[in-house]
C-alpha cells in the first residue's frame, strides 16, 4: 500500500485540485487519509480504481 499526496493525484487523474474536492464533496472520489493536522494522502489503490471505473464506464456506453 503507497500513500499519495495531492499533486501525484492530479497528475494520476488529471483532474484539478478544485473538482477533486467538489467530487468529494459528492462521495463520488476517494477520501484521503488524514495523516496529521494539516497533511493528507490518498490510498494508491483507491485512486487506481477509481480511474478503472471511469474506462469501465466509457466501455458501457
Amino acid at each position: 500500500m503507497r500513500l499519495i499526496k495531492i499533486k501525484e493525484v492530479i497528475k494520476m487523474t488529471s483532474l484539478s485540485r478544485a473538482t477533486i474536492y467538489k467530487y468529494m464533496a459528492d462521495d463520488s472520489f476517494p477520501k484521503p487519509v488524514s495523516l496529521g493536522a494539516k497533511a493528507v494522502a490518498w490510498i494508491e489503490d483507491e485512486v487506481e480504481n477509481w480511474i478503472m471505473e471511469k474506462i469501465e464506464q466509457r466501455t458501457m456506453l
